[in-house]
């Protein structure tokens, strides 16, 4: 969804000038705030690209810049008309946004970028040479929707694996992109329990929870993304309404909507995980080793 409003928006334009309001928006990037500003004045920006969690801009050169959007980071066109508390008799003035980290203007004249971010968990930064694949993310798994992803290698990874089947889904260095949310709504799917070890899984159920995820991503982009507050949105602010078609995530104490068992919430790595007990039932013990 961002990457593809991104791509809309700053593909083909050349870069005039660079503004970061926050150092730590640009902690990754040695030469801080200044030399980030200057090292991209007068790049022009090729393809918009992704990996998992990161977007990178390819630069004129066969250099990138490489931004995360942590958990609240957001990309928004052409800027925002918000209230100010000096405007007399409460009209509204042009003002910066409160969450605004970096922005980028362009030598066309036309709408500026920016890059917001409330909790500060992303950022941006310079890389040189990554207009292909940035160095700094080469260890990261291609995702389920890249044209060049090997399911079958995917399939291997995960059995090799000696964890639980919704952990091995959100790392990155084997698959990419997934994130809590699609990775619940894949497991309801393919009715598997997200403890399940990924040891005894046989190869079909592993491409069945992979063919699931593909399928909810697939049908998330095509509604513009999963959004549950402002935090969520696309480049021009709009939300997306994949949330609406959730079976699992979020529906707590909710009837599935394949069996009517209300589904259940469990604590898991610092977020949570949703399943109904009944489609999705916890493995048995077994001493067998699938085939």
């Amino acid at each position: 969804m961002v990457r593809r409003g991104l791509q809309a928006h700053v593909a083909g334009r050349r870069i005039a000038r660079v503004e970061v309001f926050s150092d730590r928006a640009v902690r990754r990037h040695p030469g801080g705030r200044a030399d980030f500003a200057a090292i991209l004045a007068g790049r022009v920006v090729g393809d918009i690209r992704r990996r998992g969690k990161y977007l990178w801009w390819e630069l004129d050169g066969g250099d990138a810049v490489l931004g995360h959007l942590g958990m609240s980071g957001q990309f928004r066109v052409g800027g925002r008309i918000v209230e100010s508390a000096g405007a007399p008799d409460g009209e509204n003035e042009l003002a910066l946004h409160p969450h605004l980290r970096i922005r980028f203007h362009f030598g066309d004249g036309g709408p500026h970028v920016d890059f917001l971010d409330q909790r500060t968990f992303g950022g941006m930064a310079f890389s040189p040479g990554g207009a292909e694949l940035p160095a700094e993310i080469a260890h990261i798994g291609r995702d389920p929707l890249d044209p060049l992803f090997s399911q079958v290698a995917a399939v291997a990874a995960i059995r090799a694996k000696h964890t639980e089947l919704k952990r091995a889904l959100l790392d990155q260095t084997v698959v990419s992109g997934i994130g809590n949310i699609y990775a619940d709504e894949a497991l309801w799917r393919a009715k598997l329990h997200y403890t399940r070890p990924t040891g005894a899984l046989s190869r079909p159920a592993v491409n069945a929870v992979l063919d699931a995820a593909t399928a909810v991503m697939t049908e998330a982009l095509d509604q513009g993304g999963t959004s549950f507050d402002s935090l969520y949105v696309n480049v021009n602010g709009e939300s997306g309404y994949f949330d609406r078609a959730l079976a699992a995530y979020g529906q707590e104490g909710l009837p599935c909507p394949r069996c009517g068992t209300s589904i259940r919430r469990e604590p898991f790595m610092n977020r949570s995980s949703y399943f109904c007990p009944r489609c999705q039932r916890r493995a048995r013990a077994t001493t067998g080793v699938p085939r």
